[in-house]
């Protein structure tokens, strides 16, 4: 491998997410959409200028890059959190993932696909996009009930949106039984927890201890970078793994809070090379190949995200001016979709290509229109708030 044109195009990306930041301060648009529109240009869909050499690292790093989202999305399931807006995270997560099946499975047989494809698809349809949420929330600059909500939301949500898919690719396989479904899950899920619980609980009590008070940043990453590599080697959710250990850590490290912080200061070199080699990773084609009926799927997902946002938010008891705008910040799907669709397509292999295809198209467009979705919701409550001060927090 020649590693000067390595280095160059590195170099070359890092500057790159360097001005997609100031991009999206001066126009307001998300930074993440951004940096996937520069990638998009740059990559095999655009330019075709990203050596292979580095589009090769992609995987790797949506590993490194997501298990530190995990992790900080882990650190807002705090007890504190969970009392002021517990109700909201639970209550909205469960009805947005069951509003999507229900709405995605019920449009696509009406409009002619098989039932057990339109189910396999509502399931992939639940999963959203914690990297991207969780950046435009951080760039937003915006901390209220209603974006402490969405980091709960986000941290949970891909979890109950796993069980079910694992769930509808039993009932449409039909082959196995429950009780292979019942094994499956509790090793992804229940492994997940175990080996987050394994590195959060010595972690929550030894960081902090070198320089009394304050983690050191060799701490934070050694703890993201075995949870991620461990639970690839076990073969077990690192998403869990990572939101286990960030919560466990934030709920019991009495003696600092700074494990968190050190993870933010290094996380965001990771993401500029995650998006924008998710950017050149898109696949334009995939969005001529779906047709009318990927159209279908995208405004059903859409539809569903805004009556699942609105009715859980409703069963909270969420003040009204945010209610209606869950649904629009849940719309950015990204990689567990594609995760959830690869192993769809391994189990059916006569339906992997219409599943790919589709999966591919509304990740591309969600990826696109999510975050700014997001950062308008966002935005908007935080106008309203400033407007008309709410009188309480979440019932």
């Amino acid at each position: 491998m020649d590693v000067a044109p390595l280095l160059i195009t590195l170099g070359i990306l890092f500057l790159l997410g360097l001005a997609a930041d100031q991009i999206g301060a001066a126009s307001r648009l998300p930074r993440v959409t951004m940096l996937l529109i520069l990638g998009l240009a740059a990559g095999g869909a655009g330019l075709d200028l990203i050596p292979e050499d580095v589009t090769n690292w992609f995987d790797t790093l949506s590993i490194i890059a997501l298990t530190m989202v995990a992790f900080l999305l882990g650190g807002s399931l705090t007890v504190r959190n969970l009392k002021s807006h517990g109700r909201a995270i639970m209550a909205i997560s469960i009805a947005v993932v069951l509003t999507t099946i229900a709405i995605v499975a019920a449009g696509l047989i009406l409009a002619g696909l098989p039932p057990g494809l339109a189910l396999i698809l509502s399931a992939i349809a639940t999963a959203t996009a914690p990297a991207a949420m969780t950046d435009v929330i951080q760039q937003s600059g915006v901390r209220n009930g209603f974006t402490d909500t969405l980091k709960g939301i986000v941290a949970i949500d891909d979890a109950w949106g796993l069980i079910a898919f694992s769930l509808i690719i039993v009932i449409v396989g039909q082959s196995d039984g429950w009780g292979h479904v019942a094994m499956g899950t509790a090793r992804d899920l229940g492994g997940a927890i175990l080996l987050g619980l394994a590195l959060g609980l010595p972690g929550a009590f030894l960081t902090g201890r070198l320089k009394p008070g304050e983690p050191l940043q060799a701490e934070a990453i050694g703890i993201v970078f075995l949870a991620a590599g461990l639970a690839m080697w076990l073969e077990v959710s690192f998403l869990i793994a990572g939101m286990t250990a960030g919560a466990v850590i934030a709920n019991l490290a009495r003696h600092h809070d700074r494990a968190f912080h050190e993870i933010e200061h290094v996380q965001w070199p990771f993401m500029i090379l995650f998006f924008l080699l998710a950017g050149a990773s898109l696949e334009l084609d995939a969005l001529r190949a779906v047709g009318w009926i990927g159209a279908l799927y995208m405004g059903l997902r859409v539809v569903a995200r805004l009556i699942g946002g609105i009715t859980g938010a409703r069963m909270a008891g969420a003040p009204g001016h945010e209610a209606r705008l869950y649904g629009p910040a849940l719309l950015p799907q990204a990689g567990v979709a594609v995760g959830m669709a690869l192993v769809a397509a391994e189990e059916f292999p006569e339906l992997a290509d219409t599943i790919m295809a589709l999966t591919i198209a509304s990740t591309v467009v969600f990826e696109l229109i999510g975050p700014p979705a997001t950062l308008a919701a966002i935005r908007r409550v935080a106008r309203d708030d400033a407007r008309s001060p709410p009188n309480g927090d979440l019932e």
